[in-house]
């Protein structure tokens, strides 16, 4: 069970959060920020409930309750063309 991925972004299992949080004695927020759970490509929207579940079971915390990690969905797509400025025309 400990081999179970929470965050599939940054491929961190519960034994790896489990092990941050015995290690370094964190907090919630530590916890997040030391393993980069949550800060994957879905900026937190696929595992956040889960990541936050299992550190209120692990630190007897409320992650809810500290500072937030800010949830950032990803942004727009863009084409390297409209980055660069160049129109179709332009090619």
């Amino acid at each position: 069970m400990k081999d179970t991925i929470i965050c599939r972004c940054e491929e961190i299992t519960l034994g790896d959060l489990e092990e941050i949080a015995k290690k370094h004695n964190s907090s919630a927020r530590e916890i997040k920020l030391l393993s980069r759970a949550g800060m994957g490509f879905c900026g937190g929207r696929t595992c956040r409930p889960a990541i936050d579940k299992i550190l209120t079971n692990i630190t007897k915390e409320n992650p809810s309750d500290a500072l937030p990690l800010k949830v950032a969905p990803p942004v727009r797509p863009i084409s390297l063309t409209d980055l660069g400025g160049f129109g179709k025309d332009d090619e």
